[in-house]
């Protein structure tokens, strides 16, 4: 056989091979529900008095993710004491209807198939049930780590212990830029400080929907992006603004579906529990 029939053979035989030869990443993710937000004044989340006054319904938004027999568990909620009460603190009355083991149960998940438990950053309404599942490795931001164990957030490290408490044997993964989560580039960790210091954001690339940008809480609801708010309790306005640029940016460049975590209408987004994206 000529040499360059050999060659052609062998392009033919490449361009024909099946999916489940080329390495596609076996990949589905699922929205939890991990509690609700009334907010009476919406007020705190600009601090150039765009929302003053507005009375908004927020959801709080956690996520799972199977890479082949692996998974990623993508913030933690409102803590599971919570379940079937509410909550009033400042302009915010918290609840939660179920918890995540409850829910991953439905889909046929236990707690301890949990891989790896990546929390957006320290808020209370993010890592209420991070303590849940001490077998996981924990993704953080190391700048959020670092202002855990400060000694100035005692009770933030508590919802910690099994990582971040003392004396504590979890396992940790301290995150100062971005993160290739299960090593093959199908999701990834992004830094958007400024929500908190160490503050992520959750690139999924999805086999059929394609790109899926989870905001962690760089966006509390849609209109942050048009009018750029950004919140008063915000850890540093310019890594603000900076993290709003680099993740609109890369939504575009990625062709990517945004979703806010806290914003109800986002919900569409994403088939509803207890179906899967992928």
């Amino acid at each position: 056989m000529r040499k360059s029939s050999v060659i052609a053979a062998g392009l033919l035989a490449c361009t024909a091979l099946p999916a489940s030869a080329k390495d596609v990443p076996d990949i589905e993710m699922w929205r939890l529900d991990c509690g609700k937000i009334e907010l009476s004044d919406a007020g705190p989340f600009s601090d150039t008095h765009l929302y003053d006054g507005e009375k908004r319904t927020l959801t709080d938004s956690c996520y799972v993710i199977r890479n082949g027999n692996r998974y990623l568990l993508w913030d933690t909620g409102f803590p599971a004491a919570l379940k079937g009460n509410s909550m009033t603190n400042w302009v915010f009355t918290v609840s939660l209807s179920a918890t995540i083991p409850e829910q991953l149960a439905r889909v046929g998940i236990k707690s301890s198939d949990i891989t790896f438990v990546g929390v957006s950053h320290y808020h209370d309404d993010h890592i209420g049930q991070v303590q849940d599942f001490p077998a996981a490795e924990l993704l953080i931001g190391a700048a959020d780590a670092e202002a855990i164990t400060s000694g100035k957030m005692d009770a933030t490290r508590a919802q910690f212990a099994p990582f971040l408490g003392e004396g504590a044997t979890g396992k940790v993964r301290r995150i100062v830029a971005d993160h290739d989560v299960f090593g093959d580039g199908s999701v990834t960790i992004v830094a958007m400080p400024g929500h908190t210091p160490g503050h992520k954001s959750l690139v999924v690339k999805l086999p059929r929907s394609g790109p899926v940008m989870l905001t962690g809480d760089l966006y509390h609801f849609e209109e942050q992006i048009t009018n750029r708010g950004v919140p008063q309790f915000n850890t540093d306005r310019a890594d603000t603004l900076a993290s709003f640029e680099r993740f609109n940016q890369m939504a575009d460049n990625l062709n990517a579906t945004i979703v806010i975590q806290h914003d109800p209408r986002h919900l569409v987004r994403l088939p509803e529990f207890p179906e899967s994206a992928k």
